[in-house]
Formats: C-alpha cells, sequence, structure tokens
C-alpha cells in the first residue's frame, strides 16, 4: 500500500485508480529525459529509487518544458524536505510508503506545502 502527497497533505484516495495501462506511464530513474517524445498520458511516474537519487527531478523539469501538461507524480523514496523542490520541478504529487508516511506524517509535508513561498531563489530575484 502506498500514500499519496499532495499540497493539502495525504490524499484520502489515489484519483488515479482505474487508469488503464495507456493512460499511465512509468518512467526509472535512469530514463533520458532529452530522448522521450512527450506521451498523451493522463499520469507519468517517475521512479526515485533512493532519496539521494535526483534524477526523477531532472526529467520531470524536462517533461514540463517541453510541453507536458498532464499529471506527474514523484514515486518512492521522496522524503518531506525534498517535497518543495518536487513541486518547483513540475511534480503535481509523491507517492510514498505507508512506512515513509508514518516516519514522516502528514504534518511534516503539509510544512512544505507553500513550495511557491519557500522558494529561496524567487524571495531574492523580488526583493
Amino acid at each position: 500500500m502506498s500514500v499519496i502527497v499532495t499540497d493539502e497533505g495525504f490524499a484520502t484516495e489515489d484519483w488515479a485508480k482505474g487508469l488503464t495501462d495507456g493512460q499511465v506511464i512509468d518512467l526509472e530513474s535512469d530514463t533520458d529525459p532529452e530522448a522521450l517524445s512527450i506521451p498523451n498520458a493522463a499520469l507519468i511516474r517517475i521512479a526515485f529509487p533512493s532519496f539521494s537519487d535526483g534524477r526523477g527531478f531532472t526529467i520531470a523539469r524536462v517533461l514540463r518544458r517541453r510541453g507536458y501538461t498532464g499529471k506527474l507524480r514523484a514515486l518512492g523514496h521522496v522524503i518531506s524536505d525534498q517535497y518543495a523542490m518536487a513541486r518547483r520541478c513540475g511534480f503535481d504529487e509523491v507517492e510514498i510508503s505507508n512506512e515513509l508516511a508514518a516516519r514522516q506524517p502528514q504534518d511534516q509535508w503539509k510544512f512544505r506545502a507553500d513550495w511557491r513561498g519557500h522558494d529561496y531563489q524567487s524571495r531574492m530575484r523580488a526583493g
């Protein structure tokens, strides 16, 4: 079982349940984002095999820059401290294990949900 994290906290249901195989695409962290054609999928899940593997952030950024408008979900070992970065890179949500959700409860994720307000670079440009 897993937990979906959004800006509102832990989602009670996974909106993607019931999507068919063609509507969901799973990408591994070693996918070359420049080699991807922009899919017409409702959801792309990008794997994070460990919290120290940041290649998924690059994949999300490239997909958004190239015009993907569907939902992007970080899947795997993303920690709450990385949530704001995930959102800034283009992810809409994060899917974590129940074990990680128990170690990092909803309040830790919601603390970082104001990902625009905690963007150091934007604050410096505005000041």
